[in-house]
């Protein structure tokens, strides 16, 4: 095996899963960096458990889990390549500690951290100009719909039709597609975005929605710059908090604050979940009731909702 068929046998390891319908882009790029990390330490041969366990513990990041995440997604891997060539070593399961099971409780961004959020990206240079108006349109859609980081930045101007107020999300997470009605007041907002937008830079159907005035598609590691640097001024850190607030925890509170109105109002949220569900684009309601164990605002409203049901006498 040489170096190049590594990263040849990754693009069709890719290829393949995705063909099934999964959409792998984080482990296309954890795959991809193994490939080129083989390709940096001259691994000649099969896949073994010693480069796989040293890459994995290359994560930069200084949680213990990333390192397990990392080798869990080689492990997949290596397990498709041992089906081709049994030289293949599959590293053991639980070789660095055993993968994270639970998630880890969200931040729910409060109003004034909502508000400190959109009043930071207006500040943001040049003042005044095109990037500042994007980056509060964009933290706002993610706030007001719960749509995933990657599905905002994809979508394209073809995608926003603010006339009928509906989005269309296409091939997202598991190769989905689906539409996504707008609140009227999210309606206004982006289509004050359009006009100065449009003041600064042509469209048509096929251009990204979201752009700056040098780049014209938002992309997610742009994003999460922008983010870090807001978060820095902001002085966010998970002191005070359950976790440091992330952009994904913008999914979190569209799902969290929902659900509690819905409590609110009395709404039966049972035959609600579904709809939420569909309209957050999750593979299963399953993953949409976690809301209802992992938050604990959710669960105390859940279990008092659960003492007040009357018993049922068969």
């Amino acid at each position: 095996m040489t170096d190049s068929n590594l990263l040849a046998q990754v693009e069709e390891y890719l290829s393949f899963r995705r063909g099934l319908g999964f959409d792998l882009g984080s482990a296309a790029c954890h795959l991809r960096s193994f490939a080129r990390y083989a390709e940096q330490v001259g691994h000649r041969g099969p896949i073994t458990v010693d480069l796989a366990t040293r890459w994995a513990l290359r994560s930069r990041s200084r949680e213990p889990a990333q390192a397990v995440r990392r080798l869990a997604m080689v492990r997949l891997f290596a397990r498709h390549r041992a089906l081709i060539d049994p030289a293949t070593e599959i590293p053991p399961v639980d070789l660095l500690g055993r993968k994270p099971g639970r998630r880890k409780q969200p931040h729910i961004y409060s109003d004034a951290e909502i508000r400190s959020l959109l009043q930071q990206a207006s500040r943001m240079r040049p003042r005044g100009g095109l990037c500042s108006k994007t980056y509060v349109a964009f933290f706002a859609l993610l706030l007001s719909t719960g749509l995933r980081l990657s599905e905002a930045c994809r979508l394209t101007c073809g995608d926003v039709d603010l006339d009928r107020g509906l989005l269309t999300i296409r091939e997202s997470k598991f190769r989905k597609s689906r539409c996504v009605p707008l609140h009227p007041s999210t309606i206004r907002a982006l289509t004050q975005y359009v006009v100065d937008r449009d003041a600064i830079a042509p469209r048509d159907p096929s251009s990204f929605f979201f752009r700056t005035q040098r780049v014209p598609m938002l992309k997610p590691s742009a994003v999460h710059k922008a983010f870090g640097c807001i978060r820095r001024r902001l002085g966010w850190t998970a002191q005070g908090r359950a976790r440091r607030p992330r952009i994904h925890d913008t999914r979190h509170t569209f799902a969290v604050r929902r659900l509690l109105r819905w409590y609110e109002e009395g709404v039966d949220v049972g035959q609600k979940m579904l709809a939420l569900s569909t309209y957050l684009g999750h593979a299963k309601v399953t993953d949409t009731y976690w809301y209802l164990t992992g938050v604990p605002e959710l669960l105390a409203i859940a279990s008092q909702r659960f003492e007040q049901t009357p018993e049922r006498v068969p």
